[in-house]
Formats: structure tokens, C-alpha cells, sequence
């Protein structure tokens, strides 16, 4: 399986680039600030947080999104488990996660956390249900049984990754969301706000992070 792993180049500033998409697994101004704005505030969150929350997400990379979500939760007073699924057809190595994320000294504290129990597929902690269902999304979301309150859509970018943005996959995404249910993503490419409509999802073009002039938000109605 090692041949499945993500293959990765390093920018000067420490960024992990994947060689296969030729896109940079998070944003080269301020990644945790770009999570931050796109998946929890574009998701409601924190404040829609609730006991037995589970979040779903396409492209699991360096883990930054999940420990956004994470330290969110706990620093927002929840104490009970957080359900985080991720589906991912390139798992990074462990010691080039831990690499990645030591550009985020913020998020030490559940960085380190998580990488003492990661197995590369799940981790379970007080606070933390996570599982990284791996292989392609296409074929292995389908097959799941759960469902999501919130969806973060972070594939690589739609022109070198169509693969996690087809309308076949928007509409598993929109088939494993509750009622209610929202999605986010940082691109507003037109035809990925089509297939989240077509769908189910109410659509709505937001303003992105930093010099990205829009993201997209959606509810499942």
C-alpha cells in the first residue's frame, strides 16, 4: 500500500505540495486561519455544536481541518465525543503530517494529541471519534452507512482534482447529510455550486479567504 500514500514535495516555508494534484495541501498565507474562516464559520460552527456532533469531510491531507474542529469543540465547552469521518485516497505519512502541522504551533496541544494515537486510520480520545475511511471516495462514500450535520468539501483544487467534485459524488455528499445539514468549500466554481443544487442543497456564494474572492456555503433542505 505504500505506493498509495501521498508523494510530497516541500515549499521553502514548509508547505506540503502534493506531487500528484500539483497543489499545496493547505493555503500559503495562513492555512489554520483559512480553515477556520471557510469550514467552521462557513458550517455555523462552533455555534451549532451539540452533543453526538459529526462532521464529514472529503480529503482528509494533513489533519488541519479535523484539529481546527477539534480544539473549536473542546475550547467551546463541549465535553463529549466529537464524530469526525474523512474520506481520503492518499493517506499522508504519519512523520509528514507531524511535519506539516508543526507550522501550526496553536494547535500543539491537540496536534500532539493526535499524532500519539493516530494508527492512520482512526484515533480515539476522550473528545474525538475519528476515522479516515480510506481508498476513492467515489467508490467508498456509497458504501457508508453514516450521516453528517456538516460537510467539509477540501479536495484539491476542481481543475487538478474533478474526481471529488462530480455530481455523482455531490449528490452521496447530499445523501449522507441530516436534514438541515450544511456543506463548505473553498471553491465557488460553477459547476460545483450546480451539483451541490441539483443535489439538495440551497446554495450560497460567500466571500472566501484571503485573495480567493469566494467560497461556497450550502443547507440540505
Amino acid at each position: 500500500m505504500a505506493d498509495q500514500h501521498a508523494k510530497l514535495t516541500w515549499t521553502q516555508d514548509a508547505i506540503p505540495v502534493s506531487d500528484r494534484f500539483d497543489d499545496p495541501y493547505f493555503s500559503l498565507q495562513n492555512g489554520l486561519e483559512e480553515t477556520r474562516h471557510v469550514f467552521l464559520a462557513g458550517n455555523g460552527l462552533p455555534a451549532r455544536f451539540a452533543p453526538g456532533f459529526h462532521i464529514a469531510e472529503l480529503g482528509f491531507g494533513t489533519g488541519l481541518n479535523m484539529l481546527t474542529a477539534w480544539s473549536a469543540w473542546e475550547t467551546s465547552g463541549q465535553t463529549g465525543r466529537l464524530t469526525f469521518t474523512s474520506f481520503e485516497a492518499f493517506p499522508m505519512q504519519p512523520a509528514d503530517m507531524a511535519r506539516a502541522l508543526a507550522a501550526f504551533p496553536e494547535l500543539a496541544p491537540w496536534a500532539d494529541r493526535f499524532l500519539a494515537r493516530w494508527d492512520g486510520r482512526s484515533c480515539a480520545l476522550e473528545t474525538l471519534a475519528l476515522h479516515v475511511v480510506a481508498g476513492d471516495a467515489r467508490d467508498t462514500l456509497p458504501q457508508w452507512q453514516g450521516a453528517a450535520q456538516a460537510w467539509f468539501l477540501d479536495g484539491f483544487s476542481p481543475a487538478k482534482n474533478p474526481e471529488l467534485w462530480t455530481p455523482e459524488l455531490m449528490h452521496q455528499v447530499a445523501r449522507h447529510t441530516v436534514p438541515g445539514g450544511t456543506v463548505a468549500t473553498y471553491t465557488a466554481a460553477g459547476f460545483v455550486r450546480r451539483a451541490l443544487q441539483e443535489a439538495g442543497f440551497t446554495v450560497t456564494r460567500s466571500p472566501g479567504f484571503g485573495r480567493k474572492r469566494h467560497m461556497t456555503q450550502g443547507v440540505r433542505t
